[in-house]
């Protein structure tokens, strides 16, 4: 039995794991909207993405848990997944402000 202090480490861990599983996702969205795609192409990057993201994903799960599969380990990933979205969310409305500060700065020069 794993102590509490050893799986909130592992939870933390995970939470690292889905916030970079997350964000290499908003890369090769980025990279699709920068080089056009057809629907097939999209597809087998997508397969070829997941199939990626898999084997990172046991590969951290089988370096913290040794392979067993642990609820929080799973609720680790979502909440990093959700805690980069928000963080993403939060970058764009803050870029948002300051843009409207340097308008107003540049009007009343």
């Amino acid at each position: 039995m794993l102590g509490i202090g050893t799986e909130a480490g592992i939870f933390l861990y995970a939470g690292l794991s889905g916030a970079v599983v997350f964000l290499a996702y908003g890369v090769l969205v980025c990279f699709r909207k920068i080089v056009p795609h057809r629907n097939l192409a999209a597809g087998l990057e997508d397969l070829a993405f997941w199939l990626i993201v898999s084997g990172y994903l046991f590969r951290q799960m089988y370096e913290t848990t040794y392979g067993s599969i642990r609820w929080f380990f799973v609720l680790g990933v979502v909440c990093g997944a959700l805690l980069a979205y928000a963080a993403g969310i939060l970058a764009k409305k803050m870029f948002a402000i300051v843009k409207k500060i340097l308008e107003k700065f540049k009007k009343n020069r």
